[in-house]
C-alpha cells in the first residue's frame, strides 16, 4: 500500500518551505497575469516559478510572525461617469476588502500567526495626472477606513501620503516623493523603446486608462492621445517612486500588485474580483450581481443595461440582474 510522505516538521527549513508553498497555493487561484488568471493556463503552477514570493514569505514564517503584504491601490474612483457610480467607495470596494481580509484568514489555517494587508492608497500621488480633485481622494480614503472599521476587517489597514507627510500641501507631498524616489523620464522611455515588455505593457495600459478617463478635454482625439502618453510616463514615474517609498516604510513585506505580473516578478499580481479585463479594478468599474449570485466588475454603462441600481444607505452601491 502506498503511504503519503510525512509532512516536514514545522520548525525545520523543510517545514518553513512547505508552509511558504502552502501560502503560495492560497494566492495562486487569485493571480492576475497579462494572459489571464494563470500564465501557463494551469492553476497548479510549480512553486519554483514564484521564487521571489517564497523568499519574501520565509522570514515571517521562520520568525513565527504574521505575514505582511503591501498592496498599492485603492487610489480613488475614476472620473469617468460611464465607468463608476460616483467618487466614493461602493460594493466593488466592499467586496474587494472582504476578499483581502478573508484571504488573510485562510492563510492562518496554514500559518497560525496569519497575515495582514497594508493597503497603500496612492490616489494623492497621481491626482494632478489623473485629474481627480484631492478632496475627492480624501473622501474616498476616509470612506475606505470607515468600511474597514465597520465591517470588522481587522487584518487590513490603510496607508497613504497623509501618514508620511502629515498636513503638508498635496503638491508639496507629490514633489517630495517624486524628487526622492522617481526614476528619470529618460530611463523609462529607453525601457519602452527598447522593448522591455513589462514596462511597455504598463505604459500602454495606463495610456488607455487616461484616455478613457479624460472627460473634459476640448482638443482633438490625436492631441488627447499625445497628452495621455505624456501623462502615462508621469504615472509610471510616481508609481515606481511610491513602490520605493512603501519598501522603505514596510521592509520585509510581501509585495502584491493590482497590475498583471508575469511569473518570476518581484511583485505578485492579485485579482480582487472577477472581471472581463485583466486591468479592471473596483475603482475603474462597478459591480453587477448576476441572478446566480455571481458578482462581476464592469463599466457602469454596461452594468446599467443589464441590471437595476441598488442603493445602500441612500448611496448607489451596485447593479442587480433581474
Amino acid at each position: 500500500m502506498l503511504t503519503r510522505p510525512a509532512r516536514p516538521h514545522p520548525g525545520t527549513a523543510a517545514g518553513h518551505q512547505a508552509t511558504a508553498e502552502a501560502v503560495l497555493a492560497l494566492l495562486l487561484p487569485h493571480r492576475r497575469t497579462p494572459d489571464g488568471p494563470y500564465a501557463d493556463g494551469s492553476p497548479d503552477a510549480a512553486p519554483d516559478a514564484f521564487r521571489p514570493q517564497l523568499r519574501q514569505l520565509i522570514p515571517a514564517i521562520v520568525a513565527g510572525e504574521p505575514i505582511r503584504f503591501t498592496l498599492p491601490g485603492f487610489p480613488c474612483k475614476s472620473p469617468n461617469p460611464a465607468k463608476v457610480l460616483g467618487h466614493l467607495p461602493d460594493e466593488g470596494e466592499r467586496l474587494a476588502l472582504r476578499f483581502l481580509d478573508g484571504l488573510c484568514a485562510r492563510i492562518a489555517a496554514v500559518h497560525p500567526p496569519g497575515a495582514r494587508v497594508v493597503i497603500c492608497s496612492d490616489g494623492h500621488l497621481f491626482s494632478d495626472l489623473i485629474q481627480v480633485p484631492d478632496p475627492h481622494i480624501d473622501a474616498y480614503g476616509d470612506a475606505l477606513r470607515a468600511l474597514i472599521a465597520n465591517a470588522g476587517l481587522t487584518r487590513l489597514r490603510l496607508f497613504d501620503l497623509r501618514e508620511v507627510y502629515g498636513d503638508l500641501p498635496y503638491d508639496d507631498k507629490r514633489a517630495r516623493v517624486h524628487a526622492r524616489y522617481a526614476p528619470s523620464l529618460e530611463s523609462l522611455r529607453s525601457l519602452t523603446r527598447g522593448g522591455d515588455e513589462e514596462t511597455l505593457r504598463l505604459y500602454q495600459g495606463i495610456t488607455r486608462f487616461l484616455f478613457e478617463d479624460t472627460v473634459s478635454f476640448t482638443g482633438t482625439r490625436s492631441a488627447l492621445q499625445r497628452a495621455c502618453r505624456t501623462r502615462a510616463y508621469g504615472v509610471i514615474q510616481r508609481s515606481r517612486a511610491w513602490g520605493e517609498l512603501i519598501a522603505g516604510h514596510h521592509p520585509g513585506a510581501v509585495r502584491l500588485s493590482i497590475h498583471p505580473q508575469p511569473r518570476g516578478s518581484a511583485k505578485f499580481g492579485i485579482r480582487l474580483l472577477d472581471a472581463p479585463d485583466v486591468w479592471m479594478t473596483p475603482w475603474h468599474a462597478c459591480v453587477l450581481q448576476h441572478r446566480d449570485g455571481r458578482r462581476e466588475l464592469m463599466r457602469r454603462a454596461d452594468a446599467e443595461r443589464l441590471g437595476r441600481l441598488v442603493l445602500r444607505q441612500g448611496r448607489p452601491s451596485h447593479f442587480e440582474a433581474p
